[in-house]
C-alpha cells in the first residue's frame, strides 16, 4: 500500500470556490492515497483596510462570522472537528442556500456534535489575531496575495508544494476527481511553473 499523502486545506466557510475544492479533495480521498487536513482562512480578515468593489466590501461584512465560528471549535475541540462541521455548515449554505445566520451556524455546529454556543463567536473579535496568523501560513509559502481555496501539497523532496486553486466547477466525481488530482500535482511539482487558466464560461455549480 502507497503512503497517504497529507493535503493541507485552508478555506472560509463562505467561499463557493473553496467549498467545492473541498469536496473535491473528499472525492480524490476515496481514489487516491490523500487525506485533508482542514484549516480556517477568513476572506474577511484578508481584505479588511482593503479597496474592494461596493458589493464585495458589504459580501464581507456580513461573512465574519463562520470562520471565527469554526477556528473557535477547533481551538476547543482540535482541528478533526473541522471537516464534520465545515461540510454541515457547507453544505447548508452552498448546496441548500440557506442564510449565512446564527441559525444555520447553530444547526451546523449541532450537526458536528459540537455545542451551539461557539456560535457566540461569530460576533467576537476574539479570534481575529489567530485568524490573521492561519492566513498567513496559507498564503505565505505560495509568495503572493491570492486567497482560497490554497493547498498545501509535499513535495517529492519534502518541501511544500503551496499554491492557489484549483478553480473547478461543478465537482469532479470518482475516478474524473482522480486524474484531476493526479494531474494538479504534476503540474504543481514541475519546477517554474506558474499558471494555467481560461475564461469561465459557466455558473459556479458543486
Amino acid at each position: 500500500m502507497n503512503e497517504v499523502k497529507t493535503v493541507d486545506l485552508w478555506f472560509d466557510p463562505v467561499c463557493p470556490w473553496a467549498w467545492i475544492g473541498s469536496r473535491w479533495l473528499l472525492e480524490v480521498e476515496q481514489v487516491r492515497e490523500v487525506r485533508t487536513r482542514f484549516h480556517v482562512f477568513s476572506l474577511a480578515v484578508h481584505n479588511e483596510g482593503r479597496e474592494v468593489d461596493a458589493w464585495y466590501r458589504t459580501w464581507l461584512d456580513e461573512r465574519w462570522g463562520p470562520a471565527r465560528v469554526a477556528l473557535a471549535a477547533e481551538r476547543a475541540h482540535g482541528n478533526e472537528v473541522l471537516r464534520d462541521f465545515y461540510t454541515a455548515f457547507g453544505t447548508r449554505v452552498h448546496r441548500d442556500q440557506a442564510p449565512v445566520d446564527r441559525t444555520t451556524l447553530e444547526a451546523a455546529l449541532t450537526e458536528a456534535g459540537l455545542p451551539a454556543a461557539l456560535a457566540d463567536a461569530a460576533g467576537s473579535t476574539e479570534f481575529d489575531a489567530d485568524l490573521l496568523k492561519s492566513n498567513r501560513a496559507a498564503l505565505d509559502p505560495i509568495g503572493e496575495d491570492l486567497g482560497v481555496p490554497a493547498l498545501h501539497l509535499p513535495g517529492e523532496d519534502g518541501s511544500v508544494n503551496a499554491f492557489f486553486g484549483p478553480v473547478v466547477s461543478p465537482v469532479p466525481r470518482g475516478e474524473a476527481a482522480g486524474r484531476l488530482w493526479d494531474g494538479v500535482v504534476l503540474v504543481t511539482g514541475t519546477e517554474g511553473f506558474f499558471e494555467l487558466k481560461r475564461g469561465r464560461g459557466r455558473p459556479v455549480t458543486s
